[in-house]
């Protein structure tokens, strides 16, 4: 709007009638548009509880009210004929709010179904994962297919032309042994693609990914997941599953460079890694990788959850305690591609509201996509709100789920366990139907 035909007015000089904007985002209050007349006494409840000391007043748009004082302290006269000054200003708002909540409607619409459609990808590629594994001794040719379908459609899917984001899932995907394979395919692959892999090394890398515990089939299940209550016995039954899974691979007749990453995930760059204590250029770019992202996804989705850390705290301890064991262009395209607050970090904006993470552009993540805790807007309404869209809202710090109140931790419901999914990004239409 034009800057010159607004006045600042006090909120208790507010009446029904006044036409007004409000310096807030759109997810700052729960009315369809920030510029409106107000129409009614609940209106006026709802604008003094916005904590707001003034509002911009369109003295023109309004109904001409007796016994206003403009700043200049003169009052306004009513007019002859009110309705007829205020009825085109109320058709045309009207207007706006009407093609506002259309906008609003549709982008709920498309990221609901966009959700759905990556929450289904991810069960059906666990169901393939399990089948495999029932398979892979009778029949390896059918199992390697089964995961050759899954590996080759993400692959197909991810090296089309486009921007895609990293989305977070609903809680209980599946469990561990199933989810823990998916997610370190999906993010291997990602990073690959980053990285500007060809697509015969990147159907390698999202093969041994895919397949990377495929040994642990092999193991008894009390150690088929580190703990740091092992005893040295244990812990080297446990290591075995690598040992176990590269003749599994090859019964499968998967190619060298899928082997080679399998037999290689967890080794280091400073050769404190497992079985063969390699260091350095003896590890494959796919075993980089796949090293990097095994870690992180068992770093915030442990064995017990109650040692689980945050997608942010994770990051944060790869690159302060870890960083030795993992090769450095693969670490700085991990932390560029997940972002300072990965999908799944529980956040405090700039204005002081709780948020949840839930996607982020792989190529531009500085500003990902969050959830507000927004009371006045119903949860199952709440909008992802782009913060790239929003230059003036940025976050101020990551939480601990644990530290959010209570009605924020409701509202938002951070995942104990952190599933992952790529999907095109959607953008949001503008900042007010986003804001």
């Amino acid at each position: 709007m034009d800057e010159a035909q607004f006045e600042l007015i006090e909120i208790h000089q507010l009446r029904p009638g006044m036409f007004i904007e409000l310096e807030l985002g759109w997810m700052s209050h729960p009315f369809p548009t920030r510029s409106f007349k107000i129409s009614s006494e609940k209106q006026l409840e709802v604008i003094r509880g916005l904590g707001l000391k003034r509002v911009r007043y369109f003295r023109d748009k309004s109904d001409l009210l007796p016994g206003l004082a403009n700043a200049g302290g003169a009052k306004v006269l009513a007019g002859d004929s009110p309705g007829e000054q205020a009825r085109p200003e109320s058709t045309l708002a009207s207007t706006d709010e009407n093609r506002l909540r259309r906008q609003r409607s549709d982008l709920l619409s498309a990221q609901h179904n966009s959700l759905i459609v990556c929450e289904r990808r991810f069960v059906d590629a666990i169901q393939h994962y399990k089948l495999a594994v029932e398979q892979i001794s009778a029949f390896p040719g059918a199992a390697k297919q089964q995961c050759l379908g899954v590996v080759g459609g993400f692959v197909g899917d991810m090296l089309q032309e486009g921007e895609l984001a990293i989305r977070l899932l609903s809680e209980g995907m599946g469990d561990k042994a199933s989810m823990h394979p998916v997610n370190v395919t999906i993010l291997s692959l990602l990073l690959g693609r980053s990285l500007g892999l060809s697509q015969p090394d990147m159907l390698d890398l999202g093969m041994a990914a895919f397949l990377h515990d495929i040994g642990k089939s092999r193991l008894p299940d009390r150690v088929r997941w580190p703990d740091e209550n092992f005893s040295k016995a244990e812990y080297n039954l446990y290591q075995e599953h690598v040992a176990q899974g590269v003749p599994l691979g090859r019964h499968m007749d998967l190619t060298a460079g899928a082997l080679q990453a399998i037999a290689q995930h967890h080794e280091a760059m400073d050769g404190s890694g497992f079985p063969a204590r390699l260091k350095g250029d003896s590890l494959s770019v796919a075993s980089k990788i796949l090293s990097l992202v095994n870690q992180y996804d068992n770093l915030c989705n442990p064995s017990r959850p109650s040692t689980a850390v945050t997608p942010h705290e994770a990051l944060a301890l790869i690159f302060a305690q870890l960083k030795a064991r993992f090769d450095s262009v693969t670490l700085g395209a991990f932390i560029r591609m997940m972002g300072v607050y990965p999908p799944g970090s529980v956040v405090q904006l700039a204005d002081e509201r709780f948020a949840l993470v839930v996607s982020v552009n792989s190529t531009r993540p500085l500003k990902p996509q969050v959830i507000v805790h927004e009371p006045r807007v119903p949860k199952h309404e709440a909008l992802i709100l782009d913060l790239e869209h929003a230059p003036a809202l940025g976050i101020r710090r990551s939480l601990k789920p644990a530290s959010l109140p209570r009605e924020a931790m409701d509202y938002l419901l951070p995942r104990q366990r952190i599933c992952y999914f790529f999907e095109k990004v959607i953008e949001s239409p503008s900042d007010e139907v986003g804001l």
